[in-house]
């Protein structure tokens, strides 16, 4: 590390030797006195320098050259200063960053649970890109808001200690300026199905809790499919900066349309699929059009009900139930060998998705026992889909229409947290995928809760059949085959933000994403950067050559340096 060497005569250009706040420069003389003690001089005086006259001319040039370099260092310190690097933050006359941090709220009310997410990004950079970072996440306890339905004010309390967390987080002084939303997605939408008047009380009650605290809260409501969709397709997007992105020159630049990447989310009661196809989307009910940073996209999306995981589970048990003509004991080929439970009718057609049969009494007792079959399995699976598709026309599946999927594409939310389990989120191909299912599936009970002591005991039973469901939907449903699913990327987060329909959300009412093309955030133009480059090299070659200059002078000078 350099240091600064005033008292030998040399000055230093480090930032560390600059001028400190409420300390007095002291010109060079003054420095060596002060750091040097006072003693007599060996030499006699005289009256220009305290020196023999022999060393005077090499003293002379010594100190020439310092004083040249105290005087243009700050100078030329000083003119980089007043440049603004591209990205950097603006600093005050302490070295403090002047910019301060704002922060935002989302809650994502789902199905199976509810989570708070705190974003912060600087004040500075609000029209930019890629800037918002995630500061915390935070699980409510309990499941989501929509199981409150016959306790309402459950559903607010069960908010406040994630509250209570980010009020330690965001500034005191900030927290009434912090944009908070509340967006519930399918277990509310089948709750407003339902009972329209319960999802409403639900809504009153968690909002009337979000207000006792000092936030912006700017309202609670329910996602369309298609929203959800499209948000998740936008944090995906935004996070990988394939909307848009900042150039070493200091200008945004669109990427390639080609390496915008589709979204697939999996929750507990739908599942979403969105993508640019390519091509003209026929059905514009399965159509977003969105216009970001200037250009126009028109991406294809679809959410179906009914299709999450926490539903497509109910489905299937039902569907066996249904298969044995409603017997009281049901063979279930997706659950472990050795699994055996009781559940009450009540408990398995609880939902819109699984209609309870009239014939049925709630009180029934039921007994599920696992057979670990694969082959069984998926095809008790695949018995929940309908693949019927109208003539000339391409479909996913239950006659919606779909194009060819086309790119590539993130998966998260339950997509991930299946395969992950199963270590098969690092770009596996398609056959060692099935390979590991098919071996997993074929487990007994007693040997996976031997295996993995600590996993839930309700999500080990539900793996085989949840991953087997991933993996008939990816495939039969949304049309991915052996070439296309490698173009698939199964992750839960990106550049440390949890993947989903949150942040785009949060990004669009906050009005975040300009739709047209943001301006360039120097403050130069790219002429004067130029210019500024060229007056900095020209003034370093015109001191090394001054330098040069004297160092020759002395040495023709015939003095001998002491």
């Amino acid at each position: 590390m350099l240091t600064c060497a005033a008292a030998s005569g040399a000055s230093c250009c480090s930032p560390r030797c600059q001028r400190v706040p409420g300390v007095r420069a002291l010109s060079l003389g003054q420095r060596a006195a002060q750091e040097s003690p006072a003693r007599p001089s060996p030499w006699p005086q005289t009256s220009n320098f305290p020196c023999r006259q022999q060393g005077r001319g090499w003293n002379r040039a010594r100190l020439t050259t310092s004083v040249l370099v105290d005087r243009l260092c700050p100078g030329i310190l000083a003119f980089v200063g007043c440049l603004e690097v591209p990205g950097s933050a603006l600093l005050d006359a302490d070295g403090i960053r002047a910019s301060r941090e704002l922060y935002g709220l989302v809650f994502d009310a789902g199905s199976t649970h509810t989570a708070l997410y705190v974003y912060q990004w600087p004040a500075d950079k609000e029209n930019g890109t890629g800037v918002v970072s995630q500061v915390e996440s935070c699980i409510v306890n309990g499941s989501g808001i929509s199981s409150y339905a016959d306790n309402p004010a459950g559903a607010g309390a069960s908010l406040k200690p994630c509250l209570d967390k980010a009020m330690t987080i965001i500034p005191a002084q900030q927290q009434r300026e912090t944009p908070t939303y509340l967006g519930a997605t399918a277990g509310m939408r089948l709750l407003r199905e339902q009972n329209s008047t319960k999802a409403e009380q639900v809504f009153a009650e968690v909002s009337k809790a979000i207000r006792e605290y000092p936030v912006d809260f700017r309202g609670a409501q329910i996602l369309s499919g298609n929203e959800e969709g499209a948000f998740g397709w936008i944090t995906v997007n935004y996070l990988l900066e394939t909307l848009i992105k900042y150039s070493f020159t200091g200008k945004w630049t669109h990427p390639p349309v080609e390496i915008v990447v589709g979204a697939l989310d999996l929750g507990g009661a739908s599942t979403q699929i969105t993508f640019l196809p390519g091509t003209t989307i026929d059905d514009k009910n399965t159509s977003a059009f969105l216009r970001l940073y200037g250009t126009n996209y028109s991406v294809y999306t679809h959410s179906y009900l009914c299709y999450g995981q926490k539903e497509v589970l109910k489905r299937l048990l039902a569907s066996l139930h249904q298969d044995s003509l409603y017997a009281q004991h049901v063979s279930h080929p997706c659950y472990p060998k050795g699994y055996q439970e009781n559940i009450t009718i009540a408990e398995l057609y609880d939902s819109p998705c699984v209609p309870i049969p009239s014939m049925l009494s709630p009180a029934q007792i039921l007994t599920v026992t696992g057979t670990g079959n694969p082959a069984a399995c998926r095809t008790a699976i695949l018995k929940l889909f309908n693949f019927t598709c109208g003539a000339n026309r391409t479909c996913g599946f239950d006659g919606v229409y779909q194009p060819p999927v086309r790119g590539q594409f993130f998966a998260f939310s339950a997509f991930y947290y299946n395969l992950h389990f199963l270590n098969l989120t690092e770009d596996q191909s398609l056959s060692s995928v099935n390979d590991t299912l098919w071996k997993f599936c074929s487990r007994n009970w007693m040997t996976l809760q031997k295996d993995f002591p600590t996993r839930n005991r309700i999500h080990l039973r539900d793996s085989c059949a949840a991953s087997s469901y991933v993996l008939t939907l990816l495939l039969q449903g949304y049309k991915f085959d052996n070439k296309t699913w490698l173009n698939i990327h199964f992750r839960k987060q990106v550049s440390n933000v949890d993947v989903g329909w949150t942040l785009g959300y949060m990004l669009n009412l906050t009005n975040m994403i300009p739709s047209e093309m943001p301006q360039r955030v120097v403050l130069l133009p790219e002429s004067k950067w130029i210019s500024a480059t060229v007056i900095l090299a020209v003034l370093f070659v015109l001191i090394f050559c001054l330098i040069a200059a004297i160092c020759c002078w002395k040495d023709s000078s015939g003095y001998e340096s002491l």
